[in-house]
């Protein structure tokens, strides 16, 4: 028998926002609930983010006034998604993200979320909006936190750089650290760092707690209700990675270090079924100076090119869209191909008018070429063949249109006109400059050398494909059972959105939807 403080109704795995905030919603009804987290810090891959909800017909978005209705989003994930087995998980999740946020916003330490006009990733399919329907959590000042800020995970810019966020809170840090407190605030729940998963503990077919390592000691946790399993994905494994994501080895992600499929192993070694292990959010990744990549999109200058010295994405479409062409072309390295006149305008790696950080070409991250010719050497691509794209470029340069690739010309590109997503730096940390008059201002010419090449990679935000649930978000075995008393969100699980990315903040939308749906299952409400 587990000693009375080694027992709770419900066991979370796992701090990000579908853990944190599921671990709320179930503490807030009453139960008594852990959230065990394997890092000493709480947050994941959620407190890198900009904690975007992918919520239509939301509060937030009606208080703004904007036309974004769940039958419209129903349509364009239908469309977009174009799965059948998945329509039953896209429902729950549109149903869930609206009283979710009606929920939440009735808790003081959550507050209102807010609208952010974040255009759909597919333009022209039908239900898309060039509105969005994306909202996001207010900043939150550090003040507010008190000593809890200890435990929360610092974002991805001050763990690798140490730049400072400054007195407020935002993004997935803000999301994490208002979900802490309001968490902390039921008096019914707790966390325990430091404490990884190692196996779960079933009884008569159900899920009845886990088997831990805490602190270095091997411990077993009860759980009368449910075990949530919101651990996030297999990112940062290099196993999992070269035997379904080949050739990846998970040194390029973006998610956070203790993303190494635990949850998934477990799961699995109960009898859960998994879908999609080949599947990731991926993103262009730059590498930077340290060898470390950093998720990149906003390409307002130059181009992108393989090893054949051709184009062969629009390098400012959604990022998840030109991740999975980098990965279908096995464009391993994909060059990123630019000139002065774009370090003129939107610097490298630095403010704006200031000299690129020497490191950057002290590690080979930028090369500096005074000729294309010396370029393609460099990069070891054709001279020819980079020399016509070159051309061809030059000439949608001029007139503005990318008969190719079609830059410039969706919602979410014309977006990009406005951000700078520097390589080393938070986008919209510094102002952009204005386009000198070219008729698209995201193709201006390359003309101005010298020129320089930068490295992109196929990086990712965690991958994707997990244990296979249903809408309750219960995880089912291979015959299409639920395991009773286990239950999966976020990248622990496979998404109601299949191999398809439909807006800003449907990865953390679905971890906090599908967490909500345990809850909801688990309390019987």
């Amino acid at each position: 028998m587990a000693a009375a403080d080694e027992t709770y109704d419900v066991v979370v795995v796992g701090s990000g926002g579908g853990g944190l905030v599921g671990a709320y919603l179930a503490a807030s009804r009453g139960l008594r609930t852990l959230v065990v987290e394997k890092t000493g810090l709480v947050g994941g891959t959620t407190a890198y983010s900009g904690a975007g909800l992918w919520f239509p017909g939301s509060a937030p978005i009606e208080r703004a006034g904007v036309e974004s209705g769940v039958a419209d989003a129903r349509t364009y994930l239908r469309h977009i998604i174009g799965d059948r087995s998945r329509e039953s998980l896209q429902d729950a999740y549109l149903d869930a993200g609206v009283r979710l946020i009606d929920e939440l916003e009735k808790c003081p330490r959550f507050g209102e979320f807010v609208y952010g006009p974040v255009p759909d990733y597919y333009a022209g399919a039908p239900g898309a909006t060039a509105a969005g329907r994306t909202v996001f959590p207010q900043p939150l000042p550090v003040a507010d936190l008190g000593t809890q800020i200890s435990l929360l995970r610092r974002n991805i810019y001050q763990e690798r750089w140490g730049i400072d966020e400054g007195p407020v809170l935002s993004g997935g840090r803000a999301l994490i650290g208002r979900a802490l407190s309001a968490f902390r605030q039921t008096r019914t729940g707790s966390v325990r760092v430091n404490t990884a998963l190692e196996r779960l503990i079933v009884a008569d077919g159900r899920v009845v707690g886990l088997g831990v390592v805490s602190d270095g000691e091997r411990t077993t946790i009860h759980a009368r209700r449910g075990v949530i399993l919101a651990a996030g994905g297999f990112e940062r494994d290099a196993q999992l990675r070269a035997k379904h994501q080949p050739p990846l080895t998970g040194e390029w992600s973006n998610g956070a270090p203790g993303n190494t499929g635990d949850a998934l192993r477990a799961g699995i070694a109960i009898g859960a079924a998994t879908e999609l292990l080949d599947e990731a959010w991926f993103v262009p990744g730059l590498v930077q100076p340290d060898g470390t990549t950093l998720f990149f999109c906003g390409t307002r200058g130059g181009f992108w090119v393989d090893g054949a010295g051709e184009r062969f994405v629009n390098e400012t479409a959604p990022y998840d869209q030109v991740g999975h062409e980098i990965m279908r072309r096995r464009a391993i390295p994909t060059h990123w191909v630019l000139d002065q006149r774009q370090l003129d305008r939107d610097s490298f790696g630095g403010p704006p008018d200031e000299p690129v950080d020497p490191r950057w070409f002290a590690s080979g991250a930028l090369k500096k070429a005074d000729t294309l010719a010396e370029l393609a050497r460099l990069i070891d691509v054709p001279y020819d063949a980079l020399s016509r794209t070159v051309q061809t470029y030059n000439g949608y340069a001029e007139s503005g249109v990318d008969k190719e690739f079609h830059r410039g010309e969706t919602p979410w590109d014309l977006m990009q006109q406005h951000i700078v997503g520097f390589p080393a730096l938070p986008a919209q940390a510094y102002p952009s400059k204005p386009s000198e008059g070219w008729p698209n201002p995201l193709l201006p010419p390359l003309d101005t050398p010298p020129y320089y090449v930068a490295t992109i990679v196929p990086a990712d935000i965690g991958t994707k494909g997990g244990l296979k649930i249903d809408e309750h978000a219960r995880v089912l075995r291979e015959d299409g059972t639920p395991i009773a008393g286990l239950y999966a969100a976020g990248n622990t699980a496979a998404p109601m959105s299949g191999r398809v990315y439909p807006g800003a903040g449907t990865p953390i939308g679905s971890s906090l939807a599908f967490g909500y749906l345990a809850v909801l299952d688990i309390a019987g409400t």
